[in-house]
């Protein structure tokens, strides 16, 4: 069995967002077997590292085989088993085994990038999100899948790289006993994990939100062909990231109303407040879109004023140069009988009649205000 795919970019930045398809799926050939698992070449190999804790205890473990689990899925104690990487088939297999989770649960794992959703089976759930992290030099972001199976006693985390998430702080509130995750069950350390994922949308809009403002102050001021391809790289990664913002609300909402079992409904009110955070992102991000529309027309604005005082400059320098032109012309004909052509003072009353039309015109254009609006144009 054979898979196409359309290739996609994982991290989008200002240049590539003009060059790559944000909107590139995989799919299948018609036919495939359900549940098949499709390697892709340059995935990395998986790093399982584990985290157990209760009240008391923590435990935070590398495992070499996802056999090792098993001794920790048997205890009242919760686990958190982190895989980072998606560049092995075996081990991933072998992970469904140990877990029991259904072929087409792997199958939205390892097929990337999946539309965030929530799906619930027998005894366990699975919820697919997308994370986001801005680069150390905010030109663009990170994408990356991550995929949760919600068990009653522990919480599988898949990730598509290894050491790059923002997961740290759910880490060290873990090891260091701080807050109530370690009072908690596993459904409350999915949410921290959700929670997580979702303010990191708040940094990339931050960036973004400062992109923007450097862009009103380039399309005022100086713009040119480069702004426009800035301002539609920014709409092209803003519509990227509503792509992903946008069902992650629907996701949590489901969750919120979810009758599985396996989130109490204490964790159900704090994935409300969850909610409530994708709302917030959600409308900072229509605002942003809004407001990267704008400078698209004030762009188009600004060039067509620019437009518009070049044409009236032209203007006025061919009214003023058209009167001249037509008087040498008129004594510039070969005609033998022309009287002032004998006449000694012909020459500088020509000159005279041309500069005194000239200097007339350039009175009455300046009485109009046309050189002042002109020469500050010139100067910006």
């Amino acid at each position: 069995m054979t898979q196409t795919h359309f290739p996609r970019s994982r991290l989008v930045t200002e240049a590539e967002a003009d060059k790559e398809d944000l909107f590139d799926y995989f799919y299948d050939q018609p036919g495939s077997t359900p549940g098949t698992l499709i390697i892709e070449a340059d995935a990395t190999p998986p790093e399982i590292f584990l985290i157990d804790y209760n009240e008391a205890n923590s435990t935070s473990v590398k495992l070499s085989t996802p056999e090792e689990c098993i001794d920790y899925l048997d205890t009242e104690s919760v686990s958190w088993v982190d895989v980072s990487g998606l560049g092995s088939e075996d081990i991933l297999q072998r992970l469904g085994e140990v877990f029991g989770l259904h072929p087409l649960v792997l199958e939205d794992i390892v097929h990337v990038p999946q539309r965030p959703k929530v799906e619930e089976y027998e005894d366990h759930l699975l919820i697919l999100v997308q994370m986001v992290m801005p680069k150390p030099n905010k030109d663009g972001f990170w994408i990356e899948q991550v995929s949760f199976v919600l068990g009653q006693h522990y919480l599988l985390s898949v990730q598509e790289e290894p050491q790059r998430d923002c997961f740290e702080a759910v880490r060290d509130r873990i090891l260091f006993n701080k807050g109530n995750v370690r009072k908690t069950g596993a459904d409350y350390l999915a949410y921290a994990l959700i929670d997580a994922v979702i303010d990191g949308f708040f940094p990339v809009l931050e960036d973004y939100g400062e992109r923007i403002a450097a862009l009103e102050d380039e399309v005022i001021l100086k713009p040119s062909h480069k702004t426009l391809k800035k301002i539609y790289a920014v709409k092209r990664e803003l519509l990227a990231l509503r792509r992903y913002i946008w069902p992650l609300r629907n996701a949590i909402n489901s969750l919120t109303k979810a009758d599985s079992g396996l989130i109490s409904s204490d964790v159900i009110i704090y994935l409300r407040d969850c909610y409530d955070h994708t709302i917030q992102v959600l409308d900072i991000l229509e605002t942003y879109r809004e407001l990267a529309s704008g400078l698209m027309d004030v762009y188009l604005s600004a060039m067509s004023n620019k437009m518009n005082e070049i044409m009236k400059v032209l203007t006025v320098i061919s009214t003023i140069f058209i009167p001249m032109t037509f008087i040498a012309g008129v004594y510039g004909m070969n005609f033998e009988y022309m009287p002032e052509l004998k006449w000694p003072w012909g020459y500088y009353t020509c000159w005279g009649m041309m500069i005194a039309v000239a200097a007339t015109l350039c009175f009455f254009f300046w009485r109009r205000g046309w050189f002042q609006d002109s020469a500050s144009v010139n100067d910006d």
